[in-house]
């Protein structure tokens, strides 16, 4: 579980995306798209989710992104090559159902971009035709453009500011699209209110759509119950039901106000670390 990499992404404003390389080789022999490990940088902090991005099995080497946001993450940011976490717990949740569908549409906004990549990756190699839209607030926050583009057939990109390509939203994109017809499947990660609204998009194309959710989680394994989502009608656990979903079932307002539970007191411990 040593970092044998790690790499700034963006930075910009206090927030910072940063890559690490880890070794862990029975993670990286198993791993597969769509699914995740619970990460622990020392013994008395929280277990959090983070997306396994790529996978080297034959060098026993995992990739993760993430977004220093909370006290673990930017804990995690502080960590060094050489260093080593304390637990790293997977693959965990349901790999991505990979199959040729025809045409699909990937859609990554913000750090969500690192969740789709190995997604788009292994559709690519399953026969799809895969078209990316690349969603940030400006062109600092842009990532893995070179890597998608690698795996897609068609790759567009919008910033919030039109400091970088066009100007405007992923789901303006998106409904562009699909106003033109002929796919098969859309799949979505990012913030929670892109995520609801690329779900209402596709609705009025009644085309099938599936969203990784970032629900909160403690344990990870179905213990807690702290990631619960509504799912249908029915109460999902998003680290053991998902984490993908179709996004026409999912309860957005209950995601979104469960999300933001701990918000105050996630900024004062993080003041109290000085972080």
């Amino acid at each position: 579980m040593k970092i044998l990499k790690k790499e700034i992404l963006a930075e910009n404003s206090g927030i910072k995306i940063t890559k690490l390389e880890i070794l862990s080789p029975e993670l990286a022999k198993k791993a597969k798209a769509g699914q995740f490990v619970a990460l622990m940088v020392s013994e008395k902090g929280e277990r959090i989710p983070l997306t396994i991005v790529d996978s080297n099995q034959a060098e026993g080497i995992i990739t993760l992104i993430f977004q220093e946001a909370g006290l673990t993450t930017k804990l995690l940011g502080k960590m060094n090559i050489g260093d080593s976490l304390y637990s790293l717990t997977g693959p965990l949740g349901h790999a991505t159902e990979i199959k040729n569908y025809g045409r699909v549409i990937l859609v990554g906004g913000g750090v969500g971009i690192a969740e789709i990549y190995p997604v788009a990756k292994a559709l690519k190699k399953a026969g799809n035709h895969v078209s990316a839209i690349l969603g940030a607030r400006n062109k600092d926050f842009l990532i893995l453009e070179p890597e998608m583009k690698a795996v897609c057939d068609e790759l567009l990109v919008v910033t919030d500011d039109g400091s970088y390509s066009r100007k405007g939203f992923t789901t303006d994109i998106l409904d562009e699209l699909l106003k033109k017809g002929g796919y098969d499947l859309v799949y979505a990660v990012g913030p929670i209110p892109m995520m609801r609204k690329a779900a209402g998009v596709t609705k009025n194309y009644n085309i099938k759509t599936i969203v990784s959710l970032n629900a909160l989680m403690v344990d990870a394994t179905g213990m807690c119950g702290g990631c619960r989502v509504n799912v249908a009608g029915k109460t999902k656990f998003s680290c053991v039901d998902g984490p993908e979903f179709d996004a026409a079932m999912v309860d957005w307002e209950a995601l979104d106000k469960r999300n933001k539970i701990y918000k105050e007191q996630e900024k004062h411990i993080c003041n109290l670390y000085k972080l």
